[in-house]
């Protein structure tokens, strides 16, 4: 049972892990010494595996900092990024906890969504800074080193996440302020500057380059860890944003080593919800205690459509696709069925029944848990059973279809159009749709690539970022026919300033060395209708 498989590591870290929490990188009280940590370690090596682990289960932990539907870490945050972008959509209603995302008031520095966007990652990185301080100076233990390895991996991925949010991609923005540093070293929390994006990401790539080199080889007992081939994949995405197309294609495959896409029989029923799926490189593992804590704060309660205790179905909440992209898919290819069509109909739901119904998508309990689906609701993301109330589904962190797709990006912009041609099609035509062509659509090869991604990796978080490295304006309408909700219908200029976050006021309250992003507006509804992307035109 999941609910039992990680009992022990959790128990042991609610016991021993550190309170490393920080509301605007501040230390607060009960949090432990770095002389303290040193001496635990010293007596007990065996005790740093609680924090370790506890780092881990942070990434999606229900309600941690505000006990709300939208308090989920950093599973949340991944959320965010698809719902900020162009391809993903919530209705806008008054369930709807994301509309500040739809809206793209999430600009705003006193709110909660922002705020926790901004704290998860920091608490994340204190709570690196604080394990990695425990080991002090010399540190000889392979175990020891293994798990420092994996901790700067994901102090790595945290500051990237957070680069993504507060300044435009690496190769506009190298010498733009992003995000402060804290490290081990820092000693001013009250006078901490943003950083550039290029020193940011110069810490980025230092973490990786030291987790990739001790973890080469390295087992793990779960793919919810980090390992050599998820190093090399975080890398690879820091490299494919700092425009090193080599390093990127390089790493891309040494990530990829050993995996295998998912077959077009794998992806033709809902999917995406078991850590032990074959395609994915790193996952966050759902422990069903965690889930339970407070079922509407996951994954499976706003992303899954199959969950009977979430805002999707009970609030007619689902995470649809932009019928600007949907329209875009080829009939020949199955992700077009991973939502459903304006007749609610998927092959993927054939043979599936809601508990009490013959028919999941018309399924209609009055709301108690299940309303029926609305035109275009993804039924990509499955659950363990059809009305499950556990939401212990898993959720993809990394896939190999991610790391095949960075190495036909990277042929690309090397010059190489046979070489990322050749790539997509081996992709596409041996998994997806067996009629494709690289070059049958009006789109550039680079377009193509970022439809490809735009269609694979929908509802995994990478839009925004996406969206900022190929310098591209957020288009979500044409015109008033889509689907997108009236006050979410607007499009934006590739270097809007309100594409940037905006810093939480109690961080701008404590650290004086902060300069704020500014300028820009909140989008109003058919704003910039004449803009477009390049895929969906």
């Amino acid at each position: 049972m999941k609910h039992i498989k990680f009992l022990s590591i959790v128990l042991a870290v609610f016991a021993l892990a550190s309170c490393s929490d920080i509301t605007d990188v501040v230390p607060q009280s009960g949090t432990m010494l770095s002389t303290q940590v040193q001496e635990t370690y010293a007596l007990a090596p065996q005790r740093a595996a609680a924090p370790f682990a506890g780092m881990f289960t942070d990434i999606g932990r229900a309600a941690k900092l505000y006990s709300t539907p939208d308090d989920w870490e950093f599973l949340m945050i991944l959320f965010c990024n698809d719902l900020e972008g162009a391809d993903a959509l919530i209705p806008d209603s008054n369930y709807n906890w994301f509309s500040v995302c739809g809206e793209l008031s999430s600009r705003n520095a006193n709110y909660r969504n922002p705020a926790i966007r901004y704290r998860a990652p920091y608490n994340m990185i204190a709570s690196v800074n604080t394990f990695l301080d425990g080991f002090g100076e010399e540190v000889t233990d392979p175990n020891s080193i293994n798990m420092i390895a994996q901790a700067r991996a994901l102090r790595a991925w945290s500051y990237m996440l957070l680069a993504n949010g507060f300044q435009f991609s690496y190769r506009v923005a190298a010498d733009k302020p992003c995000v402060p540093i804290v490290t081990q070293e820092t000693t001013d929390f009250t006078n901490n500057p943003r950083a550039t994006v290029k020193e940011v990401y110069d810490l980025v790539i230092s973490d990786l380059d030291y987790a990739v080199s001790q973890l080469e080889g390295a087992s793990r007992t779960s793919k919810m860890y980090i390992d050599g081939n998820v190093a090399h994949g975080l890398r690879a995405r820091a490299y494919l944003e700092m425009g090193e197309w080599q390093k990127a294609y390089d790493d891309a495959q040494k990530a990829a080593a050993g995996y295998t896409p998912a077959s077009r029989a794998e992806v033709s029923v809902p999917a995406f919800y078991d850590i032990n799926e074959h395609n994915w490189i790193w996952g966050y593992d759902m422990i069903t205690d965690i889930a339970m804590n407070y079922r509407y704060a996951t994954t499976s309660s706003w992303l899954r459509s199959f969950s009977a205790w979430g805002y999707s179905p009970a609030c007619q909440c689902y995470t649809c696709i932009n019928k600007l992209l949907y329209d875009k898919i080829p009939s020949s290819d199955i992700r077009k069925q991973w939502w459903v069509d304006t007749n609610l109909e998927s092959t993927l739901l054939d043979g599936l029944k809601w508990p009490g119904f013959d028919d999941v998508a018309h399924a209609n309990d009055g709301g108690d848990a299940k309303l029926p689906y609305i035109p275009y609701t993804n039924v990509k993301f499955g659950c363990f059973s059809v009305g499950t109330t556990s939401n212990d589904e898993d959720m993809p962190l990394m896939r190999v279809e991610e790391m095949i797709l960075i190495q036909a990006e990277c042929k690309a912009q090397m010059g190489d159009n046979a070489g990322a041609i050749s790539i997509l099609e081996n992709f596409v035509k041996n998994y997806r749709d067996p009629n494709y062509s690289a070059t049958a659509s009006d789109r550039s090869l680079l377009d193509e690539i970022w439809f490809q991604r735009r269609v694979e990796l929908w509802g995994e978080g990478f839009y925004v970022n996406d969206m900022k490295r190929f310098n591209k304006p957020l288009v979500r309408f044409h015109d008033s026919n889509g689907n997108i909700s009236a006050a979410f219908r607007f499009n934006l200029p590739a270097d809007d300033p309100w594409l940037l976050m905006r810093f939480p006021q109690g961080e701008l309250n404590t650290n004086f060395g902060i300069v704020d992003n500014t300028g820009g507006h909140q989008p109003v509804t058919d704003e910039n209708p004449s803009l477009r992307d390049g895929v969906t035109d």
